[in-house]
């Protein structure tokens, strides 16, 4: 039976139990898979270093209106840690102590979806991160499909509400839907455009990873972190350019892009410093508020 199906009848059951999802009412009857978000990237990383990508914590991050969170972890002694490409660069903490943060937040705000795109480079065993979930307590709320999904089988928000279920996990890479079945494999549903655009590369919405795929029956996300490269290959992010780069102008005239190619919004909006510009009238805008 189709996940739509059976979260539709617990919402009905429920008696809608949301009367705003993720702030909207509008939202509670579209598929999670039609819905915009604007994401944090790195959201972990936070401060005014080279190697810091937002200016407020995860938890600030959300009070905002965030709703999607990329994350990037490291090995560090065998567990997963919060680090940006090395834990002697940055290191932010452990993954369970960044999902016990989420999950305080999640805990006192019902009628939230939350997505979490966790990245997985040093193929770290993906029970350990099915360990901090459980540790963190964030595991009692993740949404687990029976199944792949297609496009139109994702159940919306308002199911999802209902249901408990209303935390997404995605994980880049080196994931295992047999031993941690919530932890989805991002590019089974997703595209993204180039990640790490510079001002060369910026204003264009092609398909980058995982490859030469059909945009049809994908979710997409569209990277719109504006990076300036200091050094052949070295890459740092630029908050000064923040308030143009997060302006809904600037946000649409990527997504105008998109909208050209593929005939929709992307899912996602990738942000650096999510607290500086239009993050979240750009989200409304997109979602046609």
């Amino acid at each position: 039976m189709r996940q739509s199906t059976i979260f539709s009848a617990l919402a009905l059951a429920a008696g809608s139990l949301a009367a705003d999802c993720n702030g909207h009412a509008e939202l509670c009857s579209r598929q999670y898979s039609k819905v915009t978000f604007i994401g944090a990237h790195n959201s972990p990383f936070v401060g005014i270093g080279p190697s810091d990508n937002q200016f407020t914590s995860p938890t600030q991050q959300l009070d905002q209106g965030i709703r999607f969170l990329q994350a990037q972890t490291q090995d560090k002694d065998g567990q997963p840690e919060m680090c940006h490409t090395s834990c002697l660069l940055e290191d932010a903490g452990s993954l369970q102590d960044y999902l016990s943060g989420i999950k305080t937040w999640v805990d006192g705000h019902a009628n939230e979806v939350v997505t979490l795109l966790i990245t997985n480079p040093n193929a770290i065993d993906i029970n350990k991160f099915g360990d901090a979930f459980k540790a963190s307590g964030l595991d009692a709320y993740v949404f687990t499909p029976d199944g792949q999904l297609g496009f139109d089988q994702w159940p919306t928000l308002g199911d999802m509400i209902s249901s408990g279920n209303r935390v997404v996990v995605f994980m880049d890479y080196n994931m295992d839907i047999s031993k941690v079945p919530y932890i989805l494999d991002e590019f089974a549903y997703y595209f993204e455009t180039p990640f790490s655009p510079t001002e060369d590369n910026f204003n264009q919405c092609n398909i980058d990873r995982p490859g030469p795929v059909s945009a049809d029956g994908r979710m997409f996300l569209a990277n719109h972190n504006l990076n300036i490269e200091i050094l052949p290959d070295i890459l740092v992010p630029a908050p000064l350019d923040a308030p143009d780069t997060n302006s809904i102008e600037s946000i649409t005239s990527q997504t105008d892009i998109c909208v050209k190619n593929y005939g929709r919004n992307p899912n996602v909006v990738l942000l650096d410093f999510v607290s500086v510009g239009d993050a979240i009238a750009a989200q409304n805008k997109l979602n046609g508020f």
